[in-house]
């Protein structure tokens, strides 16, 4: 079992330290302010509720499909993974937030203002482990994973920053509850 302080400190990290590469690159080539970064001018409750509303579609259509026969084989399954954390629900609100915020800041406004939304969705569901060469399994979810990750990417155009970070942040959230409800 994992413990809670590795938990914490590793939701700490992903909030705080991964978007610092993307802000001082853009801050230093692009020149944005921190405001621009956060993009604190395109806060919407519209955009953040159809966040919400497809990352909560999307995790129950996830978890559905996780349910298939072809996934039993799955060596390093998500749902194993998440019980291990042994997640209460600040837990998963805080883990699902952290993963929200610090990751869309790296992926959506760094990474993809220089690569665009289908490469860094790629990067995005590589780097996840969801891609993987020896594991067609585990590349099978990551297929099913990527029309979201595409969604939220081409979203962020549409309705910006709040709205990408409220569907990763519903997603994780319901899957993280979902999983650790289903003992």
């Amino acid at each position: 079992m994992i413990s809670k302080q590795k938990i914490h400190i590793l939701g700490w990290i992903t909030l705080l330290v991964f978007p610092i590469p993307a802000f001082l690159v853009l801050h230093f080539r692009e020149d944005y302010s921190l405001s621009e970064f956060l993009k604190l001018e395109d806060i919407n409750i519209v955009s953040i509720g159809l966040g919400i509303e497809l990352g909560v579609a999307f995790a129950f259509l996830a978890l559905l499909l996780l349910s298939a026969p072809v996934f039993d084989k799955l060596p390093n399954r998500v749902e194993l993974m998440v019980k291990q954390m042994n997640l209460n629900v600040f837990d998963a609100f805080f883990l699902s937030m952290c993963a929200g915020v610090g990751e869309e800041l790296l992926f959506r406004v760094g990474l993809q203002f220089y690569l665009g939304p289908i490469i860094t969705s790629i990067i995005f569901i590589a780097i996840h482990g969801y891609f993987n060469p020896w594991n067609w399994r585990m590349s099978l979810y990551g297929v099913i994973l990527l029309p979201f990750i595409l969604l939220i990417s081409f979203g962020f155009y549409e309705f910006g920053l709040w709205f990408s970070i409220a569907a990763h942040f519903a997603y994780d959230f319901v899957l993280f509850m979902s999983i650790r409800s289903s003992d």
